[in-house]
């Protein structure tokens, strides 16, 4: 190779490197492709074991009350009381826009839900709930990535950024065959557009890097990024709340030419100690989880009525609290399905009860939904996978988890 074609080629891509760097996480991968479908579904992926017993809260259970103990909410009509769903079931009072989804029939709230995983490791855990099979490490690709293969979009436009995971590491769920992008809020100085267009002036005729450096403005300008780059906390860090990067998938998925599907993560909700009821540690997560989901409907606009979010954990959590004012790991949860394309306004759970008899080995929910079905559910009937696909290479050894076809309307 010729030395110095050899030595500005690495000064190139170095700059080019550098420069991304500056701008997103996301820089090398996007460019959008049109994904001939109308439908968009959001996976959030809630991170160390939400309690669905906070989270909606079965007052009607006639040992609710006892078994919770000082986590039990306040009944719906009293003072910092739970938002009434039913007769049977409210949120907690830190969900107020899901209240609001669920009058306007835009949520579904499944309850006593979990994955086949019937242990207590988050990180087996979490690998199940993301490779779809029914063992921990069962599989290196995940459900949705696999998935994302036999969608109509995918058949009918060959784009690799039908998905995008907004995340500082691609989740396992969308590793696999299928190409995907990524987008993360970027941690490192940002670079200003003055600088950025004298680079771009000085490298005009070089094709390789002046196309890079056109994506990755065109890129951070939808996330939101191009004119707030340098902007920060107090310590020069960026807002990596769940809602900020929510506010950036909006941007990118409402797009004529943007991704179909993206996934997200929230970490924090291992609350072993002082997790708190009506107001506390698990309150705050709640909120936040809370302003997100109104943030994407906020700027999805009206994409939002072809848009199903669904929000779920790798487990559960105790019935009962603990020394230290918390929750331990345990296995039935609760999970939302919010958007303007869902079947909502219900609480869908075959409710197995809070008696002592009643509880999974003694100590926690009994599962008695598998959370494989929803998600083939909402696969099947709202992104146009194939029901036979669903149960041979998406969710393998899925026989018993059979689709709930009633969640989400055609769009």
């Amino acid at each position: 190779m010729n030395k110095q074609f050899s030595h500005s080629k690495a000064r190139r891509e170095f700059l080019c490197n550098t420069t991304m760097a500056g701008l997103s996480a996301l820089v090398p991968a996007i460019s959008f492709g049109y994904a001939q479908t109308d439908a968009r579904f959001v996976f959030i992926i809630l991170r160390g074991a939400l309690d669905g017993l906070a989270a909606v809260a079965p007052y009607g259970d006639g040992n609710y009350q006892r078994v919770r103990g000082a986590l039990a909410l306040p009944a719906p009509g009293s003072a910092d009381g739970a938002l009434k769903l039913d007769g049977m079931f409210a949120l907690n009072p830190a969900l107020k826009n899901l209240h609001t989804l669920y009058q306007a029939k835009e949520l579904l709230v499944l309850h006593a839900i979990a994955s086949p995983y019937r242990e207590r490791s988050h990180f087996d855990g979490q690998d199940l709930l993301e490779n779809g099979t029914d063992a921990p490490h069962g599989s290196l690709d995940g459900w949705l990535n696999r998935a994302l293969l036999s969608m109509p979009a995918a058949k009918k436009q060959k784009t690799d950024q039908l998905a995008v995971a907004f995340a500082q590491n691609l989740p396992l769920v969308l590793r696999g065959e299928q190409k995907v992008g990524s987008w993360a809020p970027s941690r490192l100085p940002g670079t200003d557009d003055d600088t950025l267009q004298r680079i771009a002036a000085l490298y005009s005729s070089d094709e390789y890097f002046l196309s890079r450096l056109q994506t990755a403005m065109s890129t951070d300008a939808i996330a939101g990024e191009g004119g707030n780059r340098m902007a920060g906390n107090a310590n020069g860090q960026r807002n990596n709340s769940l809602a900020s990067v929510v506010s950036a998938a909006g941007k990118m998925l409402k797009q004529a030419d943007g991704p179909r599907v993206a996934v997200m993560e929230a970490t924090g909700w291992d609350t072993h100690a002082n997790q708190g009821a009506e107001q506390g540690q698990l309150f705050l997560r709640l909120a936040d989880l809370d302003r997100a989901i109104d943030s994407l409907r906020s700027e999805l606009g009206p994409v939002w009525q072809n848009t199903a979010v669904m929000v779920a954990t790798e487990f559960g959590r105790t019935v009962a609290i603990n020394g230290t004012r918390g929750t331990d790991h345990g296995t039935a949860s609760c999970a939302f399905l919010a958007g303007g394309a869902v079947n909502g306004g219900k609480v869908i759970a075959d409710w197995p009860g809070l008696a002592d008899k009643d509880l999974y080995q003694g100590r926690d929910l009994q599962p008695t939904m598998d959370l494989r079905s929803a998600f083939k559910g909402v696969l099947a009937t709202h992104m146009g996978v194939g029901e036979s696909v669903l149960e041979t290479s998406v969710f393998t050894n899925s026989q018993s988890a059979k689709p709930m076809l009633e969640l989400v309307r055609k769009v």
